[in-house]
């Protein structure tokens, strides 16, 4: 009798192993948050991207501070900041795994910048007062700001766009979202967004075009750092 259940469980791990199937707890976690989104209306009144992640999949969710942490601790590794709410985030998650599984990376750190209400909890927010003056209206976390320090040559400027449409900086960078950043040796290296020029709005179809531009900087983004961490 013990030997034929042995052998079941082996043959369940077998077919496992076979079709992919994975009992991460981590990487379910993050399918089930993304997807649960699916069909549903954001705040904006517009309807969330429906998208479909994969149960094998390298994220792990973790808080800024635990970020801090690997790169006081010196580590290598990768982080995704971004957000179930953030409707680039979504077009672009379903390549990042794709091409991740590609090299087999096999964990990418997740921060989360939005609450499930889509308040910031991690980020500095600045809003245009009357004069078109960019003012500080909720300050990040200590944690945001060692990440600024941190990641400071390869973010973009902070900007707010005007009534006439132009770009005012408030004077600082910020961690955009989707931004997926390769730490090696507690020090930032590389820099993606995955997204690509071809896509002027964050729910558009997803064309073969812009699909092969997500796929490429994902490889490039990959390729180059992908060593010990592959």
């Amino acid at each position: 009798m013990r030997s034929k259940i042995i052998l079941l469980i082996i043959a369940v791990i077998s077919i496992s192993t076979l079709t992919g199937c994975t009992n991460n707890k981590d990487a379910i976690a993050f399918k089930n948050d993304y997807e649960s989104l699916n069909g549903q209306t954001g705040k904006s009144g517009k309807e969330h991207r429906t998208i479909s992640i994969p149960e094998k999949n390298p994220f792990v969710t973790v808080t800024a501070n635990d970020i801090v942490k690997k790169i006081d601790d010196k580590e290598s590794f990768y982080v995704y900041f971004g957000s179930k709410l953030c409707p680039w985030c979504r077009s672009i998650i379903e390549k990042a795994i794709e091409v991740a599984n590609d090299y087999d990376i096999k964990t990418i750190y997740y921060v989360d910048v939005w609450d499930d209400d889509g308040n910031e909890i991690l980020r500095d927010v600045y809003k245009l007062n009357e004069e078109g003056t960019p003012e500080l209206e909720k300050e990040g976390t200590d944690e945001y700001k060692k990440l600024l320090e941190t990641f400071n040559e390869l973010l973009r400027d902070y900007t707010i766009t005007n009534d006439n449409g132009e770009k005012v900086s408030v004077g600082e960078k910020r961690i955009y979202a989707p931004n997926f950043i390769y730490i090696k040796d507690g020090k930032a290296k590389k820099l993606t967004t995955g997204k690509s020029e071809k896509q002027t709005d964050s729910r558009q179809e997803l064309t073969k075009e812009i699909l092969a531009d997500e796929q490429a900087s994902f490889e490039d983004f990959f390729a180059e750092t992908c060593d010990e961490e592959c």
